[in-house]
């Protein structure tokens, strides 16, 4: 099963995977968790290129190909021989980053997008979409309080805060086009909340144990 987690920034993704992961361990699932830009040692190297401030000037192309090249290399190498072995696999962002940020947020063709996403992924899509809601103020205030104690403030988080709605609009209206394949989960809230509302909407999804 292939489990996808989206939101905006400081929406809280990466803890949550790392919370679920644990209790899908649990119960005897073999679990891989990966994240996007990265997951494979040339995706890395892509990620620092586009997260750095140094590279405040890069084009929306740019960036998308850059995004596109490093989610072709983590389905070719990580996520589909690791669906293939029987895993879960949980990834922190995937196709649906590009058509929010790229797409909505940066305003690129959203028809030429999706046939690159096709082309990079061989048509992979999740089973289920984790979209951890809360507001692009309060996920940005969360990201700057968290990169005061030295968290990664990245190329993206320093955009202006029109950008980050334009963002929020756009993960609204991939909701509405596959509502079957998303589940809205509030990403405000305690920790264990969230992680309670998060098992409540995958555990009834699990495949069965062999």
């Amino acid at each position: 099963m292939f489990i996808t987690f989206e939101g905006p920034e400081g929406s809280g993704k990466t803890t949550q995977i790392q919370f679920l992961a644990a209790a899908l361990r649990e119960q005897g699932y073999t679990v891989t968790q990966t994240r996007e830009p990265g997951g494979t040692d040339i995706g890395d190297q892509i990620r620092e290129v586009l997260h750095t401030l140094k590279n405040e000037k890069m084009h929306a192309r740019t960036e998308l190909l850059l995004y596109t090249a490093s989610r072709a290399q983590l389905v070719a190498e990580v996520i589909r021989p690791r669906l293939a072995a029987g895993e879960i696999i949980l990834s922190d962002r995937y196709i649906d980053s590009t058509l929010a940020y790229q797409g909505y947020g940066r305003g690129l063709d959203l028809t030429t997008l999706r046939l690159i996403l096709d082309f990079a992924t061989e048509g992979l899509k999740p089973d289920l979409t984790l979209y951890l809601d809360i507001s692009p103020e309060a996920g940005l205030e969360r990201r700057q309080s968290a990169a005061k104690q030295g968290a990664e403030w990245n190329r993206l988080d320093a955009l202006a805060l029109d950008f980050h709605q334009r963002v929020h609009v756009g993960y609204q209206t991939l909701i509405q086009l596959e509502p079957a394949r998303w589940v809205v989960v509030d990403g405000m809230g305690r920790v264990e909340i969230i992680q309670e509302r998060i098992r409540q909407a995958v555990f009834p999804r699990l495949p069965r144990r062999s």
